[in-house]
């Protein structure tokens, strides 16, 4: 019985160069990874009537959005007012007033958001918004664009985000039941 040769250890070529160049390799591509833009989150938290007013032509209701506001990206945001709109059974109803701000990387932050609605719009769909207070459910959508600049190092890109909402809410109290918020963003790398 014949025994096999034993397999010889092959020497490897190992430097503290080549050591380095891979962690920096591996570093540089972690940090291209956590640097790929992420969409933020939109959040409402609560509804508050702030204002009725009923003339002899019209019928507004005002109120207070308040918005939980997530940046997870690692630069810090500026945006220009906009105004969000806001519709009830496929119609326009009013809008809400967003501010233009900042807000730091990797950040939370809660917005108040001045908001108006039109009462002879909602009085068009008094069939629907009263069975809706009936069984003390309303939907809601809201629709709108964030514009702004995010600065990382030296540069500034312009950057749009799209937002859409679904809100059940219970329209006796104006507490929110249930939401669907999408949000996405596009980054406009030329300047």
């Amino acid at each position: 019985m014949e025994l096999a040769p034993k397999p010889t250890a092959k020497k490897v070529n190992w430097s503290w160069t080549s050591a380095l160049i891979g962690a920096a390799s591996a570093t540089a591509a972690a940090a291209l990874i956590s640097a790929k833009p992420k969409d933020p989150t939109f959040h409402l938290i609560s509804i508050k009537l702030t204002s009725f007013k009923i003339n002899l032509s019209n019928i507004n209701a005002g109120l207070t959005l308040t918005v939980h506001v997530t940046n997870p990206n690692i630069t810090p945001i500026h945006y220009s007012s906009t105004t969000m709109s806001i519709f009830y059974d496929g119609s326009f109803l009013g809008e809400a007033h967003v501010k233009a701000g900042s807000q730091p990387p990797r950040s939370c932050r809660v917005l108040e958001l001045p908001a108006r609605l039109d009462g002879v719009e909602l009085a068009h769909h008094a069939g629907k918004f009263f069975a809706d207070v009936a069984k003390r459910e309303m939907v809601l959508d809201a629709k709108v664009e964030i514009s702004g600049t995010a600065k990382m190092l030296w540069w500034e890109h312009r950057f749009k985000v799209h937002v859409e909402c679904h809100v059940t809410v219970d329209p006796v109290f104006l507490d929110v039941i249930d939401q669907e918020n999408e949000s996405q963003l596009e980054l406009f790398l030329a300047s």
